[in-house]
């Protein structure tokens, strides 16, 4: 079993009251003492004063919009992003005499953040067959083995090529170029696994796989939804603008299983109310839903407002809206009233009087805005929900105009640029026909593998070549034990990185360590200095410039090891210019500006203050579906029901982690210190299964297939969950989400709604 962060720091787990209020003070001071533990004063200061500034460092965390220019604050971060960007910016090194000293073995010992503490990776390194170390190799032989490698496959879809929301625009689309011009499709993303549901949905049904609001929306909306998500520590600076929604009178329905601290009240550190004060409550109603019940509750909500227009036609619904812009609403509206109650009810654990509530709120509304995280995205029945949600909007015409809409919330820098740039196993025909306009080459058409298929295919013996772009891929995955064994399988693996993790130490039979640059960091090439760009949450382009000298001298960026991975693998297969590529990032934007729509004059115009909004076409009141209208839809999808004895367990990350890396073991705001090895579940209960606090358990979870999937030696603490629900801590609770246990028309994990027994070890 591998080393926990508390048998590494002698830890003990200590419990607190869940916080009331987020940010404050406490966060100002604990983001400064994890940066000057990482790094030296200057560095924090340069680090955070340039950070989300204009021409400045974006985030490498969430994908929060900024403000406009002229709007931003001084100290435009929040305490999870000031962390981030300061353990990109460490100080410490991981140097070749580091991995003569550890074995591979030793090091999968080793907890995840422990090895994210190790620092910087600094020099390439290759794992050779049967060998038990990392030793050093040049740029030139380690591109060139993988080069060898790649063009000894059978087919090009032997291998996949990964990426996170970290890389920039640039390093993405050189990524897909690169790709389909060797032969392949198979471009699994960190997206497949938090919102890919979302963009199928809403592809379906608005035509367009983003959101469709505006920070200005937000804050001026009359009513918004935050469904299945938790600002305060997964994108934290959506409070301030959630705080503007309610200083302009706005009201907000949280609808979640935990009560999160920053879903009751936000002190906002920037302004004297919020270190002085009591800072402003950010939801006026909690809804703490039972898991996987927000299906029953939109459709709940659709069946009431259909009763009120029939109580009082042409006062409800914006049938002009629905005449003019949507088809399917007869079907759609005579599913809605089948609705069962007692089926909601028992769905969403929730009272027939809270629901009709909200519905009376709902009618006072002239702009409702509904936003979405990973809450919604990762249930067996995510793309219905999210249907479902932009039938609600539908209803009255909350589309298309200012203050209303659907809004998605990505939890990653630059995840939704990554899907703009192609980084997509399906892009439809006309990007590739761009592309092939632009570049000479058919790209293949047949659809690839994502992140799903693809451990499937590794495991199989289909995908013998894994190269990842940023990320964790081992730990982000489903069904751990499985994945790790597919990576395994493989030829080679080769991990494009910044920092230690754990697909270092899961590998093929041979690995390779490539070394990058951080967005923190001077990018400078042989014409000269070069930036980069990002898509937000919120679909504005814009730049960021790294400020801190390269953590070693003989780091790459990913633009150079993708072009001259590229040119050593290809030749003169195609005339693409991959030296120019890395020469001058200018010059891959160019060509962006003729394949993705959008981006025409994108140097121009990314250079301007705020960057570039991208074209919406919903906004415009046109929706790019098959039948040029919005699309109504009729939705089913049970909750899962755990039977006697077992619960639904969701995983979820801690305050004092960042995706897949916890920075500590605490989760300072839900009280939890001292361990990450804990199941949250409610005192009923825990009475009811012959549990009391802090026993140890092993939590096991359910699944036909008949597999055991076990995480060991977790204490239960007694939560405010809803019945019959609990609550874990991610990556490690990964290994308990069967690979088959997805949403059938994403293909995305299902890990917020898991059976699972718990087991008493003693």
């Amino acid at each position: 079993m591998r080393r926990s962060p508390d048998e590494e720091s002698n830890g003990e787990l200590t419990v607190t009251p869940p916080k009331e209020w987020a940010a404050g003070v406490p966060a100002v001071t604990h983001a400064l003492e994890y940066s000057l533990d990482q790094t030296s004063p200057r560095r924090t200061a340069l680090t955070l004063l340039t950070m989300n500034q204009v021409d400045g460092i974006d985030c490498p965390g969430c994908a929060w919009p900024d403000p406009a220019p002229g709007h931003r604050h001084k100290n435009e971060y929040c305490e999870n992003g000031a962390k981030h960007i300061n353990d990109e910016a460490t100080t410490k090194r991981v140097t070749p005499d580091f991995f003569r000293r550890h074995t591979i073995a030793d090091l999968n010992e080793r907890s995840d953040e422990w090895l994210n503490e190790q620092g910087r990776l600094t020099e390439p390194m290759v794992k050779r067959p049967g060998a038990e170390h990392y030793e050093p190799i040049s740029w030139r032989n380690a591109l060139g083995l993988l080069a060898d490698e790649l063009n000894a496959l059978d087919s090009p879809d032997e291998a996949a090529f990964y990426t996170s929301g970290r890389v920039s625009n640039e390093a993405a689309f050189v990524l897909q170029l690169f790709a389909r011009a060797f032969g392949t499709n198979n471009l699994p993303d960190c997206s497949n696994m938090c919102h890919e549901s979302s963009g199928f949905a809403l592809h379906e049904t608005l035509g367009i796989g983003k959101g469709t609001v505006t920070l200005l929306d937000l804050e001026h909306s009359d009513l918004v939804f935050l469904v299945g998500q938790n600002p305060g520590t997964n994108h934290p600076r959506q409070l301030s603008a959630l705080e503007r929604t309610k200083l302009n009178g706005g009201r907000i329905i949280a609808v979640n299983p935990l009560p999160e601290a920053g879903l009751r009240r936000f002190k906002n550190p920037q302004k004297p109310r919020g270190v002085v004060g009591r800072g402003v409550q950010i939801a006026d109603r909690l809804l703490q839903i039972r898991l996987g019940g927000d299906l029953a509750l939109f459709r709940a909500l659709n069946r009431l407002l259909l009763e009120a227009e029939a109580a009082a036609p042409g006062a409800v619904l914006d049938r002009d809206f629905i005449d003019a812009n949507t088809v399917g609403f007869e079907e759609f509206s005579e599913h809605a009233r089948s609705t069962d109650w007692t089926q909601v009810l028992a769905d969403t654990g929730l009272t027939r009087e809270e629901i009709e509530a909200v519905r009376d709120e709902v009618l006072t509304a002239d702009r409702v805005i509904v936003c979405w995280a990973m809450g919604l995205t990762q249930h067996r029945h995510a793309v219905p929900t999210i249907r479902e949600i932009v039938n609600f909007l539908m209803l009255r015409g909350n589309l298309g105009k200012p203050g209303a809409g659907a809004c998605p919330v990505r939890g990653h820098s630059n995840v939704q640029g990554d899907r703009t740039m192609g980084v997509w196993e399906q892009m439809p025909d006309g990007f590739l026909d761009a592309l092939q306009e632009e570049f000479g080459f058919d790209p293949p058409r047949h659809h690839g593998l994502d992140s799903v298929n693809a451990i499937r295919a590794m495991h199989e013996g289909k995908v013998k070549l894994f190269v990842g772009v940023a990320g964790n891929f081992v730990r982000a995955a489903p069904d751990s034990d499985f994945t790790e064994a597919a990576i395994r399988q493989c030829r080679l693996t080769a991990q494009i990185s910044t920092k230690l993790n754990r697909s270092h130490v899961v590998c093929g039979d041979t690995a390779l360590i490539l070394p990058t640059l951080g967005r923190t960091e001077h990018d400078v090439q042989s014409t000269g200095e070069q930036f980069v760009t990002v898509e937000n949450s919120m679909s504005v382009v814009h730049t960021s410039r790294g400020r801190l000298e390269p953590s070693s001298r003989v780091l790459l960026s990913e633009v150079a090891i993708l072009s001259r991975l590229a040119r050593q693998t290809l030749g003169s297969r195609h005339d693409i210019p991959w030296e120019t590529f890395e020469a001058d990032y200018g010059t891959v934007r160019d060509r962006i500006s003729r394949v993705v729509p959008g981006f025409h004059d994108f140097n121009a115009r990314v250079a301007r203050p705020g960057g570039i909004p991208l074209p919406n076409p919903v906004n415009e009141g046109v929706f790019p579906t098959p039948v040029g209208k919005a699309v109504f839809t009729s939705n089913t999808g049970d909750a899962p029901r755990a039977p006697q004895g077992h619960l639904v367990l969701q995983t979820l990350r801690s305050h004092d982690q960042w995706n897949t890396v916890p920075y500590t073991s605490n989760d300072r705001y839900r009280g939890i210190h001292g361990s990450r090895q804990v199941v949250m579940v409610n005192p009923e209960d825990l009475t009811e299964l012959g549990l009391a606090e802090r026993d140890e358990v092993d939590v096991v979870s359910v699944w036909p297939d008949g597999v055991e999937r076990r995480a060991a030696g977790y204490q239960v603490v007694s939560y405010p969950t809803p019945r019959g629900c609990a609550a874990a801590y991610y990556p490690e609770t990964n290994v308990l989400v069967p690979l088959d246990h997805v949403d059938p028309i994403s293909n995305e994990p299902a890990s917020k709604s898991i059976i699972v027994r718990l087991e008493p070890t003693r």
